[in-house]
């Protein structure tokens, strides 16, 4: 047993009081005030944080949610194209189109194939050396190289089959596919480029004294290479827009326009189909109302939040009055400054009318105005693009989300995360001085429980001689 222990465990012996007990109430009263008082802080900090990253987040998913409905939902402007046979159409991310377009598909993107003589099977030794492959315009009769496209040299070991030639070319990721074919001749090895017009490609070949055949795998028309080897050649893909002759090297054109990028399937030379856009003028309506919903969700939150009768969390946050100014300024305020004069501008347009409250409701009359005055200017108004409805939301999701702002909600839950820090390790501190103060207390304590034992002690003697003289007496 430790010094500590038995002076803990001896503590009254002498007086009959319980002295630890006594010095851990001291102690504990000595510090409780300050105790509850940062207990009581913490509490207030936790639901600080608590509500405005709630706060934060719901703006956070009302402002992606709405994102995706006007990238890829059904407030979407999407390109469609009328022969589904010749091209599937598609609006690049952040990007979108209107209007309409003429389009016929010329020619398909093709990539060159081309085949080795046959070999009796895929395991016989072909050489070895090196096989480079030069990338350019080919064709049976000839071969034009592209001098921005590097040439691929590939190293073929001593001993190398026909298989083990097709994984060294897939290996080498060169640009160019290999496999061995099984046809009726025997084992063939074929090689395959990509798309486009430049990306036709010759095969020469460097063998290893003494292991020569690798040869028989070079292929170069301008060398008097077999033209029969050359399976298919590589071309461009060409269409026209709008009359306008244009080409690809693949059969995904890109951007051609604004808001459109193609994916070419067939041809339809000589019978030009159309390319229009789908407007989501049928679904405003019911976006409106759903936003509508989901703001008075966030400005009930925010209410509470702010109100003092209350007691709310962020009655005096700065975060929180920023982001009740930006609510309160989204019906006036114009977010398609690009847009001309006389077409809808605000949300106010669009149906979002606030109440004394804070609070939003949806002006359907207002907003069916508008759709039937101007249905492509509401409708422009939802876009993935730098101004609209998304844009604004995304703004203010943006400007409560800010770590360089101490005025944002974000800022708010920084400031209140290192207050809580620094009152966890206040309590901590206090923690370690009433312990300190308690051990103090059961020394003393027990140093005067001693003298009171040894008082009591002597008290006792007293009394019997008093007792015994008395009793003489008698």
């Amino acid at each position: 047993m430790t010094q500590m222990s038995s002076i803990v465990t001896t503590l009254g012996g002498g007086s009959g009081i319980d002295m630890g007990a006594l010095a851990s109430d001291l102690a504990t009263a000595q510090f409780q005030l300050r105790a509850e008082r940062l207990a009581a802080k913490s509490e207030t900090l936790e639901k600080q944080i608590s509500t405005a990253s709630s706060l934060k987040n719901s703006l956070s998913l009302l402002a992606s949610a709405l994102g995706d409905r006007v990238r890829a939902g059904d407030l979407a402007v999407t390109p469609h194209v009328a022969n589904p046979s010749v091209a599937t159409a598609s609006s690049p991310a952040g990007t979108a189109g209107s209007g309409t377009y003429s389009l016929e598909v010329l020619a398909l993107a093709s990539a060159q194939t081309l085949a080795s003589s046959a070999f009796v099977d895929s395991t016989t030794a072909v050489g070895a050396g090196s096989l480079t492959i030069r990338f350019g315009a080919a064709s049976g009769s000839g071969f034009t190289e592209d001098a921005t496209h590097e040439a691929v040299t590939i190293a073929i070991a001593s001993g190398s089959t026909l298989d083990d030639v097709a994984r060294a070319i897939n290996g080498a990721q060169a640009g160019v596919s290999a496999y061995v074919a099984h046809t009726d001749q025997g084992a063939q090895l074929v090689l395959k480029g990509a798309s486009g017009a430049q990306n036709g490609f010759v095969v020469e070949a460097s063998e290893t004294a003494g292991e020569e055949g690798l040869a028989a795998l070079a292929w170069n028309p301008s060398a008097g290479g077999d033209p029969a080897r050359l399976l298919s050649t590589s071309a461009d893909a060409r269409f026209k827009l709008d009359g306008l002759v244009m080409s690809s090297a693949s059969n995904s054109t890109g951007t051609i326009a604004p808001g459109l990028a193609l994916t070419l399937t067939g041809t339809n030379a000589g019978a030009p189909t159309q390319i229009g856009f789908s407007t989501p003028t049928g679904t405003i309506a019911e976006a409106m109302q759903d936003l509508v919903s989901a703001l008075n969700e966030v400005i009930g939150d925010l209410n509470q939040a702010t109100n003092p009768l209350g007691g709310g969390p962020l009655v005096s946050d700065p975060g929180a009055r920023a982001l009740k100014r930006s609510l309160s300024a989204l019906g006036s305020q114009v977010i398609m400054p690009n847009a001309p004069e006389g077409t809808p501008r605000t949300l106010s347009d669009l149906g979002l009318a606030i109440e004394r409250d804070g609070t939003f409701r949806l002006d359907t009359a207002r907003l069916q105005a508008t759709l039937q005055r101007d249905p492509a200017g509401a409708a422009a108004m939802f876009t993935a693009g730098l101004y609209g409805v998304y844009a604004s939301f995304d703004k203010i999701a943006r400007a409560a989300a800010s770590t360089g702002d101490p005025g944002s909600l974000t800022g708010s839950i920084a400031r209140y995360e290192q207050q809580s820090k620094q009152i966890t390790e206040d309590t901590t501190k206090i923690a370690e001085q009433q312990e300190r103060l308690r051990a103090s207390l059961v020394v003393r304590f027990a140093k005067a429980d001693v003298k009171i034992g040894a008082s009591k002690s002597t008290l006792s003697f007293l009394q019997a001689q008093i007792d015994a003289w008395n009793a003489k007496k008698d």
